[in-house]
């Protein structure tokens, strides 16, 4: 069984307003489903479960095949009670991996799936980029994602398929487990959460990133401007901002925006350990949203742990599975 979840939200977050970031309309999201279900419709993939959304993005992409087509795919909506929020798609990710779903594909950016993450166990992932913050998913053509898909459901012996396991940051609030992120902890000096999402510079006091890439936008691009981290080191990196340092970083923090940022300490993150928070009170900004507040008196922690989700490495199945003949058919 393959999983689908696609969050009808990502991609419009005061980002893309306040930025240069174009929308990532639904309509577009119901295209790539529509390419991802024909894929899997002709490699004979029966079993499709699909997240229930506001936009109704699955009966979108299914009527759109039967009426341009004349494709009738094969895939069903989750039984499940929804408050259209990122509960969702933890909820759906827990109901998929219950249900014994091979992989699950993700529509979003950084948040969805470190939603979906809270859910999906040991379930691989393979994200597909529609969101604005896009460290942690990638922009793979959805048909591309689909052939991946059909070798991870089809292939049951797991001669071709190739997964990797994620870094995470674990959150500590006196002492317990409260949240997780899988690209960015922010915390600000707010108390409110506002808009959500975190693109003012003065908001940003304190950054844990679990990799640091040049080749993005948002927090990770901030610290990887100054000490890049691959996703595949099993470090990360932790950054205080402040005119201290005597140094700044100019990064790329939102689609379009490059801004300043005064750096007073950057150390490493190592696996296992435990950094307190230096900021008094405020919030948390997990993945590019504010989650997590904070009063005088908490002692708040961030962790680097080894054990996130896995992800399908799609390049490298598709090539095991294209060495081995996977797609070879005999006339």
């Amino acid at each position: 069984m393959i999983g689908i979840i696609a969050n009808p939200a990502s991609g419009k977050d005061i980002r893309r307003l306040v930025a240069q970031g174009t929308v990532f309309d639904n309509m577009e999201k119901v295209n790539i489903i529509q390419r991802i279900l024909v894929v899997l419709h002709e490699a004979g993939v029966n079993d499709i479960r699909m997240m229930p959304d506001s936009f109704h993005i699955m009966d979108s992409a299914v009527e759109a095949l039967h009426r341009g087509l004349r494709i009738d795919v094969n895939v069903t909506e989750l039984e499940m009670e929804c408050e259209y929020n990122q509960g969702d798609s933890a909820n759906a990710a827990a109901l998929m991996k219950n249900m014994g779903a091979q992989c699950i594909i993700t529509l979003g950016g950084d948040g969805t799936n470190r939603s979906v993450a809270k859910g999906c166990g040991d379930v691989p992932l393979i994200p597909l980029s529609t969101g604005t913050n896009n460290v942690f998913p990638k922009m793979i053509e959805g048909t591309v994602a689909g052939m991946a898909a059909a070798v991870v459901e089809l292939d049951s012996e797991r001669a071709y398929v190739q997964t990797r396991r994620c870094k995470r940051l674990c959150i500590y609030k006196n002492g317990e487990l409260v949240d997780m992120a899988l690209i960015d902890a922010v915390v600000t000096a707010d108390r409110f959460i506002g808009a959500r999402a975190i693109w003012e510079p003065d908001a940003i006091k304190e950054i844990f990133v679990t990799s640091a890439r040049t080749d993005s936008i948002g927090m990770s691009a901030i610290a990887g401007y100054f000490h890049p981290i691959s996703e595949t080191d099993p470090k990360g990196l932790y950054i205080r901002t402040g005119v201290g340092g005597g140094f700044s970083i100019r990064a790329p923090i939102a689609p379009g925006m490059i801004q300043e940022i005064p750096i007073e300490l950057v150390r490493e993150l190592k696996p296992g350990e435990r950094t307190a928070i230096h900021t008094a009170e405020g919030m948390l900004a997990l993945d590019g949203e504010r989650e997590v507040s904070f009063k005088k008196g908490d002692t708040v922690e961030i962790g680097l742990g080894h054990d996130g989700p896995f992800v399908v490495e799609v390049e490298q199945t598709l090539a095991s599975a294209a060495r081995g003949n996977f797609f070879v058919r005999r006339n």
